[in-house]
């Protein structure tokens, strides 16, 4: 729904409204806006006008409150047509800086440092949903560390940097020295390797190299196996998953709960950051409603891409309560996003 056919007083009403909502999760009664002096309008006049917005759907009176709330359409007005950019401070800017350049080394620290500012920042959840590069399948570095004759802990270091370990069993018992021949001769031949490469001619040559511990190298390969082939196509990174705490929409324990819960399931988070809402530029607000479910028809998403040569990794997103305060949520992921996918263009 747009602004057409509404007068610049009604405006200037519901953008007061939507604020003060969004500052204290208090519903807002004619007398609070009448002590705005800017505004310049008699309690009486904006009775009249609340009423109006009320019968045309921006405003919900909740239980039996004297105040009024923004209704889900007011919301998506206010993003569409009176949000704006409001800038960072200097203290901002540089903080964002400084912290993004030195995490510069690996996309994941950089995604990391990225959840961290925006959540301190913004005081919401932040995500990041990263589709994996090859070098998350690519074996940097495998060795295997023994507990006792017939339990060992096998630790891959992929080239993206993550780190993948199992404990695992073995039929026959060996020493502590065998096991480490074992782990050298397995890193040697492995390294720079993915488990697409573990066809029956390398398996062969593999247990060619240590025939006497075939069985040891089958049974570990059956736990490599199943840690690589087991990862989703996508991380799925957090920071500040209790800002929600903060909030007192959230302050029923059963309703943070459920929340918290959310998060934990990655495909739906996955799912949920595809959705499509109100574009700007490389910024996609998606205000919560009632077919989303109680938890999310009481949030708002805002997301980002992040690109490198034109090739989508995965997006950034804020999850908030839907009275966020808009302008500067969309601010910090405007901004941040923009040198993200700079410091990514340039390295």
């Amino acid at each position: 729904m747009s602004s057409n056919n509404m007068s610049e007083r009604k405006l200037r009403i519901l953008q007061f409204i939507i604020k003060e909502y969004i500052d204290t999760a208090e519903p807002v009664g004619s007398r609070t806006i009448s002590k705005n002096k800017n505004l310049g309008v008699s309690a009486a006049t904006i009775r009249n006008e609340m009423a109006d917005l009320e019968e045309m759907g921006f405003l919900v009176q909740p239980h039996t409150s004297a105040g009024r709330i923004p209704s889900q359409d007011a919301y998506r007005l206010y993003v569409n047509e009176l949000m704006r950019s409001i800038g960072l401070d200097k203290d901002e800017k540089l903080s964002i800086e400084e912290s993004l350049v030195g995490n510069m080394e690996q996309i994941q620290h950089l995604l990391e440092e990225s959840l961290m500012l925006i959540s301190r920042i913004t005081n919401y959840t932040s995500v990041a949903i990263a589709k994996k590069m090859n070098d998350s399948k690519k074996i940097k570095n495998l060795s295997l560390v023994y507990i006792n004759p017939l339990t060992a802990v096998l630790i891959m270091v992929m080239v993206d940097g993550s780190v993948r370990s199992n404990k695992f069993k073995m039929s026959n018992p060996i020493t502590e020295e065998k096991l480490d021949i074992i782990s050298k001769t397995l890193n040697e031949k492995i390294k720079g390797k993915t488990i697409e490469d573990f066809d029956n001619n390398f398996m062969t040559y593999i247990r060619s190299q240590i025939s006497e511990y075939n069985r040891i190298f089958d049974e570990m390969f059956n736990v490599m196996s199943e840690k690589l082939d087991k990862n989703l196509a996508f991380n799925v990174l957090l920071n500040g998953a209790t800002n929600i705490f903060n909030f007192p929409e959230f302050s029923d324990v059963t309703k943070a709960k459920s929340f918290l819960s959310l998060l934990e399931q990655k495909n739906e988070l996955a799912t949920l950051f595809e959705e499509k809402g109100i574009e700007k530029g490389n910024i996609n607000i998606i205000i919560g409603d009632e077919s989303m479910g109680d938890i999310l028809g009481s949030c708002s998403i805002i997301t980002a891409k992040f690109e490198h040569q034109g090739k989508l990794l995965g997006k950034l997103g804020i999850i908030g309560p839907k009275r966020m305060d808009y302008e500067k949520a969309y601010s910090v992921m405007n901004y941040i996003s923009k040198r993200l996918n700079k410091l990514m263009e340039d390295t």
